[in-house]
């Protein structure tokens, strides 16, 4: 199995739509519009996570230290 990289300069919809287990772990923080596709589809084309996580008042560290506990990358 190749490596997990997340690339926080891509917008959520590259994300998710690459990897369906980025949405379950964004949807675990508290960014529970992401299961809706019509907002991944308008809002997610150009919300990047860093963007997000300023929205929704969910700070980077965590997002960060999440990711990194389910095997990922940060690649910033």
């Amino acid at each position: 199995m190749g490596e997990k990289v997340i690339d926080l300069n891509k917008t959520v919809y590259e994300l998710c739509n690459n990897n369906s287990e980025i949405s379950d772990i964004l949807k675990e923080l508290g960014f529970k519009d992401i299961t809706n596709p019509g907002m991944l589809n308008t809002a997610g084309r150009f919300m990047t996570i860093p963007k997000g996580s300023v929205m929704k008042k969910i700070p980077m560290e965590t997002i960060k230290e999440s990711f990194i506990n389910h095997g990922y990358e940060i690649k910033e």
